[in-house]
């Protein structure tokens, strides 16, 4: 399947949906001068294309008491163990990403937690998993750029 071919319309609707999945297509056809059907049929297009996948919600997990953030890398036995590891790191709800890699560890992941304490319980779950041979982990003093919008604009101009 080729690149789907995005017009100037389409990248505004992006733009303004990546700043808030909740606008109201009313308001983004106000914004463009475009009928609200037009926005609907665009983004239904992106959507049936792929380009566009659900939408997500944001959460401020430090409001929530879930501040603490750290990247574990995890180091295997064997790499043929590596699904039956992500199975059981599925299972725990603190690794909120995980990653197979190639490099210095197998896999790795980011966990939240409410404080140095729960980390220490949730790596400790990491480590119990069979297969894990060991983990290494590092503290995030703070998140500094979180920012999809850059690289959505661009993705644009390459496209």
């Amino acid at each position: 399947m080729g690149k789907i071919k995005l017009d100037e319309i389409d990248h505004q609707i992006l733009d303004m949906l990546i700043d808030n999945t909740r606008i109201p297509f009313t308001d983004i056809a106000k914004k463009l001068l475009i009928s609200a059907g037009t926005v609907h049929v665009r983004v239904k297009k992106m959507e049936e294309s792929g380009i566009i996948k659900g939408s997500s919600l944001m959460l401020d997990y430090k409001k929530l008491g879930y501040s603490f953030i750290a990247y574990v890398g995890v180091y295997l036995n064997n790499t043929s163990q590596t699904k039956f590891v992500l199975e059981r790191i599925n299972e725990i709800p603190f690794v909120t990403v995980a990653h197979i890699t190639t490099g210095k560890f197998n896999i790795f992941c980011k966990i939240r937690a409410r404080s140095t304490e729960h980390a220490k319980e949730v790596i400790f779950l990491l480590d119990d998993i069979e297969g894990v041979y060991r983990t290494e982990t590092m503290i995030s003093l703070e998140e500094s750029i979180n920012d999809k919008k850059r690289l959505m604009h661009s993705i644009f101009n390459d496209l």
